[in-house]
């Protein structure tokens, strides 16, 4: 895979003031860094969803702004009885996490002084349906393994400083936490 061109600034698009400030206003008043994220979904008929974004709640405040301002779609591919027309749920999963790592990389790497160049993140996840499809249903249907490759171009910093920069991005990645440890998930029939 190609590295992804990043931005000349010196910051690489990342304003460490901004980045700073906002630290120091959670840090003040923890209810700040508290979010709530929606998505709205409909059937689409086969195995496919067409969903937008919802509302963004932050420190208890709704903001309707995001409210179908993007839209998504999945599907699967034949071999899961999807008419593969769009990206599969597993694919978003693994997208999330790759974004993920994408934000923490750069905001993480700006503060701490390092300048990037380019970098690529690759995410694998590997997953077998037979739980799903009840054959083993003791076995767990998500994912079993999700392996991530970083290639990072940054010539000023040092091997150490790279590997230290990606433990932070394993310790602080929110949706990696979130794959990686029990998360409550509740389903209410409306």
């Amino acid at each position: 895979m190609e590295l992804v061109e990043t931005q000349s600034d010196i910051n690489k698009g990342i304003d460490v003031n901004v980045l700073r400030q906002t630290t120091k206003a959670v840090e003040a008043d923890r209810n700040l860094g508290k979010f709530t994220f929606e998505v709205q979904g409909t059937w689409a008929g086969g195995v496919s969803l067409e969903s937008g974004t919802g509302a963004i709640t932050q420190a208890g405040v709704r903001d309707e702004s995001r409210v179908n301002k993007f839209s998504m779609k999945s599907d699967e591919p034949p071999a899961l009885l999807g008419d593969d027309t769009d990206v599969s749920p597993s694919e978003y999963v693994l997208q999330a996490l790759a974004a993920c790592y994408t934000a923490s990389l750069a905001m993480k790497a700006a503060d701490a002084g390092i300048t990037l160049r380019a970098f690529n993140v690759q995410v694998e996840g590997d997953f077998d349906v037979a739980s799903f499809l009840e054959i083993a249903p003791e076995e767990h249907p998500g994912a079993s393994q999700i392996r991530i490759n970083v290639d990072i171009d940054a010539p000023e910093a040092s091997r150490e400083q790279l590997a230290e920069l990606v433990a932070v991005v394993e310790r602080r990645s929110p949706i990696r936490d979130t794959l990686a440890r029990p998360v409550d998930v509740v389903t209410t029939l409306l």
